[in-house]
């Protein structure tokens, strides 16, 4: 009788299956041990940013600005206009129609 490939294949898969165990804690110890050496490669800040200080705009119309350095993290908008979109990471934008007033949350990490 003939052997098929399948019953090649029978015995490797047992032997697998049997060192599963022990391949498997190998390649987390592989894995574990690489992710320490990519994370001691990196450059780290020592002194990371400790506070956040935010501050409001409001202008007239449709559009508010935050100053230099500062980032939008929030809009509001006269008349009850709840539709807004931030333009260029520093510019609130209402959508509405009508709107007399636009408000832009301007904050920075220090």
């Amino acid at each position: 009788m003939k052997p098929t490939p399948c019953s090649l294949l029978m015995p490797i898969l047992l032997l697998l299956l049997m060192s599963a165990g022990r391949t498997q804690q190998s390649l987390d110890a592989i894995v574990d041990e690489k992710i320490k050496d990519a994370l001691q490669g990196l450059e780290c800040n020592p002194h990371p940013p400790t506070r956040i200080s935010c501050t409001s705009v409001t202008n007239s119309g449709k559009l508010s600005s935050c100053p230099s350095g500062t980032f939008v993290t929030g809009c509001a908008c006269g008349y009850g206009c709840g539709s807004w979109d931030i333009r260029r990471e520093t510019t609130c934008h209402c959508q509405c129609s009508v709107v007399d007033w636009t408000t832009a949350r301007c904050c920075q990490l220090v």
